[in-house]
């Protein structure tokens, strides 16, 4: 997710965007135990995308 994207959100966008980026790390963390999962990187960008949005969030709060 580019920064752009992101500073186009609302509070309300970005709290529901960092329980989707959760839900969707937390369901690849079982696919990577099961072995089904294929391409590992995916863990690392949602991470990323994650601490971007939370960065812009907590910005955001102190605007």
């Amino acid at each position: 997710m580019k920064n752009k994207e992101i500073k186009k959100l609302t509070n309300d966008q970005l709290k529901s965007k960092i329980n989707s980026i959760k839900k969707d790390l937390f369901n690849i963390r079982f696919k990577k135990i099961n072995g089904q999962l294929e391409d590992t990187s995916i863990i690392l960008k949602l991470k990323r995308d994650l601490a971007k949005v939370m960065t812009n969030l907590n910005l955001n709060r102190k605007n």
